[in-house]
């Protein structure tokens, strides 16, 4: 099936372009709400074309595939921020509603227009510039201190796109590309590197008619640079703290007029001068968030029901948390491909898991699905959650 179907009573279709994960988790709340979902997906197999039936193969890039794709749609959102500028404008003058908002989306596309917006609407953000030569370089390295934070302002995620440099000749191929097409074309994004305590995550959900909600700060735990755990609520978050991170993602939500699922990655820092807890902003995402899956288990309504909601302007959903606290830990690809024998000896180990899992195939490295747990003892969660994970990816076998 190509076309979507929409349920008896008038309900809508909404459709997502990208085929992925985030894609394929709006399936099931969409089926709950009566909602029809369409998705341009990357490929017949692509994880979201396995559960949605109308899964049309098409290019993001393509302008003809995206408006052939969005006929049938009442309003589009996205699987990803890649979509380019001149698709959406093609959307936007043939009158399909978009959420978020091209104008929004800038905002997650280039993290340079993000870094000059949140610090106009003073949001803090850790010390950065816009870098086009070596003596641009040379000159915010004096200012902050080496080593630096270099990120192409554009096409990063899950680290790439990042490189921690000592020195300016770290960052000569950078520099041999900036001014040229790509993802470098206006400079680089220096920023200081911050020295910080935790990586915390503020999730929001915003309509169009304004209303917004707040799920609870959460930690999150990298590993080179790939969430592997998230911790909901952040224990021990300092109440102030906790507040002032959440009124900042929803005054970002609001200046940016963002629609659908915010997600806000901080670090926790400690003021220079009062030695408080405090935050500085690293990055955006305006579509359900990694940040945001213990919610699918861990809350009364989870960020993928939540987004169907913003995006549609129906009513939202209560964020609140079902049990004192959620442990999601993201299950990476090992060395062992046959992944339902590991599944059906974890529902037989641990019956209060839920395991999700994005129909990919393994690879080293890869995200294929996460696992979270709820209950009162963080520790035996924290546990439970990793050796799921890691039973999943051939880590360990028992």
């Amino acid at each position: 099936m190509t076309s979507p179907q929409r349920a008896p009573g008038g309900f809508p279709v909404v459709g997502i372009i990208g085929g992925g994960q985030l894609a394929r988790m709006c399936a099931a709340p969409a089926a709950e709400l009566a909602i029809g979902l369409s998705v341009l997906a990357e490929s017949s197999d692509a994880s979201a074309a396995q559960v949605i039936p109308s899964a049309p193969v098409g290019d993001h890039t393509d302008v003809e595939a995206v408006l052939r794709f969005a006929r049938d749609c009442d309003v589009v959102t996205f699987d990803h921020e890649h979509v380019p500028a001149e698709v959406l404008a093609a959307l936007v003058d043939a009158g399909v509603p978009l959420h978020p908002s091209p104008e929004a989306l800038r905002f997650a596309q280039d993290k340079l227009a993000m870094r000059h917006r949140l610090t106009e609407i003073g949001v803090s953000c850790p010390a950065w510039a816009q870098a086009r030569s070596a003596a641009d370089v040379e000159e915010f390295g004096r200012q902050v201190g080496w080593p630096l934070v270099a990120k192409t302002p554009r096409g990063g995620y899950d680290g790439k796109g990042v490189r921690v440099v000592a020195e300016v000749a770290d960052l000569d191929d950078w520099l041999a590309q900036v001014g040229s097409e790509g993802p470098l074309a206006d400079g680089i994004l220096l920023e200081e590197k911050v020295g910080f305590v935790r990586e915390l995550a503020v999730l929001i959900a915003r309509s169009p008619s304004d209303q917004a909600a707040a799920w609870p700060v959460v930690e999150t735990v990298q590993t080179d640079g790939i969430c592997t755990e998230v911790l909901a609520p952040a224990p021990d978050l300092d109440p102030h703290l906790a507040a002032v991170a959440t009124e900042a993602g929803l005054r970002i939500a609001e200046n940016l007029g963002v629609t659908g699922v915010l997600a806000v990655e901080l670090f926790e820092v400690r003021d220079p001068e009062s030695g408080a807890p405090a935050y500085v902003v690293n990055e955006l995402a305006m579509r359900p968030h990694n940040s945001g899956h213990w919610s699918m288990d861990g809350a009364v309504t989870g960020q993928f029901e939540q987004h169907l909601r913003a995006v549609l302007d129906l009513p939202l959903g209560a964020p609140t948390p079902r049990e004192p606290h959620t442990v999601m830990a993201n299950v990476l690809g090992g060395d062992y491909p046959e992944l339902y024998p590991a599944y059906r000896h974890l529902m037989a180990r641990d019956p209060g898991l839920k395991v999700h899992l994005y129909g990919k195939a393994v690879r080293p490295g890869r995200k294929i699905g996460h696992v979270s747990v709820s209950g009162t003892d963080l520790a035996d969660l924290r546990e439970r959650a990793r050796h799921a994970a890691d039973y999943l990816a051939g880590v360990i076998t028992e």
